[in-house]
């Protein structure tokens, strides 16, 4: 009967956790930016919505966008792949930005009270580590079909 007792309340306790670790990534604020001297985009993603600007004075009237479950599931595990405290040393596969063949991006995560942020890599080919977060994030951005 312990054995039942405690295999229970393991599980239980066990989906707790699961469930408040997703809740503090439902709180992160991630936010995506490319830029060069004639483009502009940040992308910013918080708690199932996101917002789109290609205004880098801040002019534009900024509206939220829901995601889709399905779509906000896939960032939430690819968020789940990133080391946070590695993210500020990553280095981007190619540097087409120091010869204005690319746009510099860079992604900055803000969670648990603590910024982490990338340096700056190539828009559209961003690190290995954190590839799967941004091209989830750069998706939300196209124009639905």
């Amino acid at each position: 009967m312990k054995l039942l007792s405690l295999l229970f309340l393991t599980f239980f306790l066990g989906k707790g956790c699961d469930a408040e670790q997703k809740q503090d990534i439902e709180s992160a604020v991630i936010e995506y930016t490319a830029t060069t001297r004639g483009f502009y985009q940040q992308i910013v993603v918080q708690n199932q919505k996101f917002t789109v600007t290609k205004d880098r004075n801040g002019n534009e009237k900024l509206v939220d966008q829901s995601i889709s479950k399905s779509d906000w599931k896939k960032i939430i595990d690819a968020f789940q792949e990133v080391d946070l405290e590695g993210v500020q040393n990553l280095k981007g596969p190619t540097e087409k930005r120091f010869y204005d063949g690319a746009a510099i991006a860079n992604i900055k995560i803000t969670y648990k009270g603590k910024t982490y942020e990338t340096n700056g890599f190539d828009h559209g080919n961003p690190p290995v580590e954190i590839e799967k977060l941004v091209n989830r994030i750069t998706q939300l951005a196209l124009p639905n079909e």
